[in-house]
């Protein structure tokens, strides 16, 4: 049978994950050993070992952090999938001639060949780097209420490509709500600070500067955008391919030996019976008016019979099909989580992007966007479009409509999205941004 083949392949695949997951990571332990003896003579990937310039080593550094990463990764994956193997399967048939798996003599030789690369690295360049962002974007913040910014440390981060291009596009955007208001306008400051790095008399290293900034904002616009890609795209395959081949078949196979289950709730019975009813009424009205043979009672009652069959079959199938969805949908959430938990970085210069977008649009934009926003979920026409939002969840999950909770919801649930709008006006907007307030209010009156 299919399903058969299709559940040995998983199998298969299963058994061999980890061994697939070690192969990766040697891999690309391997890349960072050739990076090292090419350009490092055998040394570890650092500015102290090299004789290139300082955008050469960026380069550099941040492909040994990928791999670093990669790394991570797939020993996480290798050690997770061997557990499951060893605790579900430890007595499951060979594939591939009698090899499942490595040898216990190679994947020692693996294991000790990948400490040995990144043991160079653990201690100030990986922790750094996975850790310390928040750390390092936390003193940046409180060297500015000082005014005194370590340019030595900016250029390290900024080196290590992270999210050191904020300190130099959005300079007074995103930081701007930690910040106490002086005595002249942000504005003049920010215009003077222009100015003075102009005419800077050291016009090389502005170049420079210049030029990494491009860099790393190139760097974070695509680590950006995979990201956000990477959340839309592996929890919809994941949800439509546990559903398709693994929780699907396995709720037919449950339900098969129950015939009476064939409603899941009562508002899928009513729209059974609802239906049944037209097309009785169909065939009365259709052999009356002359578009169909007149039929008698024992052939009226047969095609009923039929159409009851079809109905029977339908519904049944739909109900299954909402017990899938609530499966499907808790493994694509776990997947979710899985991708946030191993993103921690990517996540920081996401919400780096994101809010360099946010505060570069005009005031305009601002307020349009928020009006958009407040009129679409909790504006005056927002009651309808949660019921149709709530319908649809209640059909995906299988479950019988409640007025009562929709009301109960719609009466609540925007009242507290409104609120926390109208805090975040007040509280964040307000300070970063006064003119796009004024501009809110303005065209929402």
């Amino acid at each position: 049978m299919n399903l058969n083949r299709i559940l040995q392949g998983v199998n298969q695949w299963l058994l061999q994950t980890p061994e697939r997951s070690l192969d990766e990571a040697y891999h690309a332990a391997l890349k960072i050993k050739e990076i090292e003896d090419k350009h490092f003579q055998g040394r570890k990937v650092a500015a102290e070992f090299s004789n290139y310039g300082s955008s050469t080593n960026s380069y550099f550094i941040a492909e040994v952090k990928g791999y670093l990463q990669k790394i991570k990764v797939r020993l996480t994956e290798f050690k997770a999938s061997r557990s499951i193997v060893n605790t579900f399967g430890p007595n499951q048939p060979t594939i591939n001639n009698g090899v499942i798996t490595v040898t216990t003599d190679v994947c020692l030789k693996k294991l000790q060949f990948i400490d040995s690369i990144i043991g160079k690295y653990q201690d100030n360049y990986w922790q750094e780097d996975m850790e310390d962002v928040p750390k390092s974007l936390h003193n940046r913040n409180v060297e500015r209420e000082t005014g005194k910014i370590k340019t030595s440390r900016n250029r390290s981060f900024l080196a290590a490509g992270s999210l050191e291009d904020e300190e130099i596009i959005k300079s007074n955007k995103s930081q701007k709500a930690t910040e106490k208001p002086g005595v002249l306008p942000r504005s003049f400051v920010n215009t003077f600070n222009r100015i003075k790095q102009e005419i800077d008399p050291q016009a090389g290293e502005s170049e420079e500067a210049v030029l990494k900034r491009f860099r790393n904002s190139r760097y974070k616009t695509a680590i950006s955008l995979k990201f956000i890609l990477l959340l839309i795209i592996v929890p919809l395959l994941t949800q439509q391919l546990t559903k398709t081949f693994l929780i699907t078949p396995l709720v037919n196979k449950y339900f098969q030996q129950q015939e009476q289950f064939i409603f899941i709730n009562q508002d899928l019975e009513e729209e059974a019976f609802s239906e049944l009813r037209r097309f009785e009424e169909a065939l009365h009205f259709r052999g009356m008016i002359g578009l169909a043979p007149k039929l008698s009672n024992e052939e009226i009652e047969v095609e009923i019979t039929k159409k009851a069959a079809v109905l029977s079959e339908e519904f049944r199938q739909r109900g299954l099909n909402a017990i899938a969805n609530i499966f499907a949908d808790i493994c694509s959430l776990i997947a979710f989580g899985f991708v946030v938990a191993f993103s921690r970085r990517e996540i920081e210069i996401v919400k780096s992007f994101l809010d360099g977008i946010l505060y570069n649009l005009s005031d305009s934009a601002k307020a349009f966007l928020i009006i958009l926003f407040t009129d679409m979920f909790v504006g005056f026409h927002s009651p309808h479009g949660w019921e149709v939002i709530l319908e649809g969840l209640s059909r995906h999950f299988g479950l019988p409509e409640n007025r009562q909770f929709n009301f109960l919801f719609i009466a609540t649930f925007p009242v507290i999205l409104d609120t926390v709008l109208k805090y975040w006006i007040f509280r964040y907007l307000n300070r970063i941004s006064p003119s796009a307030v004024a501009t809110y209010r303005n065209m929402n009156e």
